[in-house]
Formats: C-alpha cells, sequence, structure tokens
C-alpha cells in the first residue's frame, strides 16, 4: 500500500483520487494563471509564462494532473492559453499533456483548447509547425483527444475556432 502525505504528516490510508483538491494559482507577472478543477474537468494555464524557476510553478501543477489521471472526469478540457512563455515553461507543458494523454479508458475525451492570436491562425502551416510537439507527444495515447485551436483578438476576444480530431 502507498501511503501519500499531507502537510508531511503520515497518513494511515492513501489519498483517493476523489479527494483531490482543486489547484488555484494566481497569476503574475512572469508566472500564468493556473486553474485545476477536479470536479469539471476544465484545466486553465493562462497568461504569460516566464518563470525564473518553472519547477517551481509546473512542478505542482505536474503532480496535479498525474493524480488526476487516476481518476479524471469522463471529458477533460485543457485550456492553454498563453500570450507568450518561454523553453522552460513549453518543456513542462509537453510533460503535462503527455500526462493527460496518459488517460488509459479509450471511451473518456481530452480536448486541448489552444489559443492564437488572429494574425497567427491566419497561417496554417505556422500553427501546424507549433503544434506538431504537442501532437508527437499524444499521438499513441488511449484517450480520444480533439485539439480545438482559437484566434483571438488582442482583448482575448475570439474571432475564429478550428476543430481537429487526433
Amino acid at each position: 500500500m502507498v501511503l501519500k502525505f499531507r502537510s508531511g504528516k503520515k497518513m494511515k490510508e492513501p489519498i483517493s483520487p476523489s479527494e483531490l483538491k482543486n489547484l488555484f494559482v494566481d497569476p503574475t507577472e512572469k508566472s500564468p494563471l493556473i486553474d485545476l478543477n477536479h470536479f469539471t474537468g476544465e484545466l486553465i494555464i493562462a497568461g504569460k509564462s516566464i518563470p525564473v524557476n518553472a519547477i517551481k510553478i509546473f512542478e505542482p501543477v505536474f503532480k496535479w494532473v498525474t493524480d488526476y489521471v487516476k481518476n479524471p472526469r469522463h471529458t477533460t478540457n485543457l485550456r492553454l492559453n498563453l500570450e507568450y512563455f518561454n523553453t522552460a515553461s513549453s518543456i513542462w507543458l509537453a510533460k503535462i499533456v503527455k500526462a493527460l494523454a496518459g488517460i488509459k479508458n479509450p471511451e473518456y475525451v481530452l480536448f486541448l483548447h489552444i489559443y492564437f492570436p488572429i494574425e497567427d491562425f491566419e497561417d496554417i502551416e505556422d500553427i501546424k509547425d507549433d503544434l506538431s510537439p504537442v501532437i508527437d507527444v499524444i499521438s499513441n495515447s488511449t484517450v480520444s483527444i480533439g485539439l480545438k485551436i482559437y484566434g483571438t483578438d488582442e482583448q482575448g476576444k475570439i474571432l475564429k475556432e478550428s476543430m481537429i480530431f487526433i
């Protein structure tokens, strides 16, 4: 039996996946808003992600996602609405997407919602290049995956959208 810890104290029983607490982190000038809701299956990472210490920001998110995958909702929506992110953030985002693609039930659905400025949305070849690492990470998953891309204006309003099933 694997024991998990809360607040550094040993527990007699492991934490049930149904006890997974939501994770919310306010954005800063250099780190994104993080809103992970186990009850609804809505996982949001939005804003700028250029932290000095990406591990500090994303390690708890990765841990949460790893626990979530053990007892996911039937539909999971990962919304990546990042205006800018650095290389360290992209590595962690790939790990998070790969973990979510590890949902074992083929009847479940993982939707990846990715937001682009409308200028980028118009150039489908650039979008394909931008998304190829994501598609590579999720290509061997059991869960059904849908990729929804959005073209937004400067205020974040969605002007166009497109859906791709993988």
